[in-house]
């Protein structure tokens, strides 16, 4: 069971890291609405994932109460010890993926904020932004 979860959680991640490249993709072309389109299977796949996870964390849980004197390496099979390496690999590329997006993410959002912010200028009136009196590039007219 333990390795049906593995190979499971490892296709989760793969699929997520393909959701992510994509939207990294699509965020370079200034593709916007594919992303948001793919918002809700990433989510998906992020709980199929954490639940998997909990999963395995049982399975190992229970190899090693059911074993205490043995050391979970070697309660572990080859093929088990690999989709662990697997999941390790995998988990560092969807890490990368992220931040790759992340800094993109990051970068589009600060462009939108200073066009506004050259477009209606605002300023600070206690804890809260409002517009500028003094706006220089949008004049309302009424």
């Amino acid at each position: 069971m333990l390795s049906y979860h593995l190979q499971s959680a490892l296709s989760d991640l793969r699929d997520l890291i393909k959701i992510t490249e994509s939207d990294v993709e699509d965020i370079k072309v200034v593709n916007h609405n594919p992303q948001f389109d793919r918002l809700k299977l990433k989510e998906e796949k992020l709980k199929s994932f954490e639940s998997k996870k909990a999963m395995i964390d049982h399975e190992i849980a229970s190899l090693i109460s059911a074993n205490p004197s043995v050391e979970l390496p070697e309660l572990l099979n080859e093929e088990q010890h690999e989709y662990l390496t697997e999941l390790k690999v995998e988990l560092q590329n969807l890490r990368d993926a992220n931040k790759r997006y992340a800094k993109l993410v990051l970068a589009v959002s600060n462009l939108y904020n200073t066009f506004l912010e050259r477009l209606v200028p605002t300023e600070m009136q206690g804890y809260s932004r409002v517009a500028s009196k003094d706006s220089t590039i949008l004049k309302v007219r009424v």
